[in-house]
């Protein structure tokens, strides 16, 4: 049996995208192999060859575009506002594309670029890496197989105690940036909403900077009605001193509580690569399901955790460039998500309701 050669993938950007989720994920992924890594900051070259010695280290994109046709995928972890010109150049040169979230500023942005990856027969994926989970995994098999009944309300929460802004792009109230918490957390938040329930019909939603010295906003609130009937109550927040549960989900005959965060990133950060119980959590950690009882007082019955697998989405990249298989999130899907998202701004703007043309589908 002849294994077939690896693709070869450049990686634009090696702050925290780059670094603790795309390389390792890249290089743990049979069938890919990091080629080369672009980055201006010399302590971050450095580190990237520490870390990924096989790979190459260079300042610019222009240099990476320029040996186009020595690789197979361009990975785009770079700063949000990069984001659409870095794939409308990677698309123009042949090369199929991973986009970090949000794909774009714009969902007009988001399927301009798909038109452009169809024209040029090739894959434009965004990183959804959030719908491998290891709670929404769990709770999208629940949902699945009707032990909820019929969903009614969808509670989920990103929510941090940060009550100092960091500063950087990301904080940023230049709108060009692309910053501020509704693009950060609610790229993830409304992806999984719309993955679990459907196109929304309706957006509602609050937003303030909280923060002193803020610019963006760190604190946003989204409320959507979909399509089908239920409703999807979202918070993001960087100034919760009190955490709420990560998901609160109620049916016709159960509900499901969950707290606390997959552990996948906090792993990663630590240098840990995925392997043998990879994505596990505690029993201790386990949400419950039940009914006309608080979990906190003993209600319901414990859930087992599905494991997390951030590792699903680069393994399912692979085989989409190697069998012409749709990506495992597609560009048209981050259109939708971008449509909700410039929807809640302008709600929070106006104080209204938005009412989105045929459930942004």
């Amino acid at each position: 049996m002849v294994t077939p050669n690896p693709y070869r993938v450049g990686l634009i950007g090696y702050g925290l995208a780059g670094s603790v989720f795309h390389a390792p994920l890249i290089a743990g992924t049979g069938g890919l192999v990091l080629d080369t890594v672009v980055t201006a900051n010399e302590e971050r070259q450095a580190q990237a060859r520490a870390e990924h010695p096989q790979a190459r280290t260079v300042a610019t994109a222009d240099e990476l575009f320029a040996r186009a046709g020595e690789l197979d995928l361009v990975v785009i972890a770079s700063p949000n506002r990069t984001h659409v010109p870095l794939a409308h150049t990677a698309l123009e040169a042949g090369l199929p594309v991973v986009v970090d979230k949000p794909l774009a500023a714009t969902a007009a942005e988001a399927e301009a670029l798909a038109e452009l990856a169809d024209r040029q027969g090739l894959l434009l994926s965004p990183f959804q890496n959030r719908r491998w989970d290891n709670d929404f995994r769990t709770l999208a098999a629940l949902v699945a197989d009707g032990t909820l009944g019929s969903v009614q309300r969808f509670e989920s929460r990103f929510e941090r105690w940060r009550p100092r802004p960091k500063g950087g792009w990301r904080e940023s109230g230049d709108p060009a940036e692309i910053g501020g918490i509704l693009y950060d957390l609610g790229s993830h938040l409304v992806d999984q909403a719309l993955a679990l329930f459907g196109p929304a019909a309706a957006v509602y939603a609050e937003a303030d900077v909280r923060r002193p010295g803020a610019e963006a906003d760190d604190d946003t609130f989204i409320a959507l009605t979909h399509r089908n009937g239920v409703r999807s109550h979202l918070w993001m927040s960087a100034t919760t001193a009190q955490l709420g549960p990560r998901f609160r989900v109620l049916g016709s005959a159960a509900g499901y509580v969950k707290y606390g965060l997959d552990p996948q990133e906090a792993a990663l950060r630590e240098g840990l690569r995925p392997g043998p119980g990879w994505g596990r959590e505690p029993e201790t950690s386990w949400g419950r399901l039940g009914a006309g009882e608080s979990p906190l007082t003993g209600g319901g019955e414990p859930v087992p955790t599905l494991p997390g697998d951030y590792p699903a989405y680069y393994a399912a990249i692979e085989h989409a460039l190697r069998t012409g298989a749709e990506p495992p999130v597609t560009a048209r899907e981050a259109a939708a998500a971008l449509r909700v998202l410039e929807a809640a701004r302008k709600s929070a703007a106006d104080g209204c309701t938005v009412t989105l043309e045929d459930g942004a589908k």
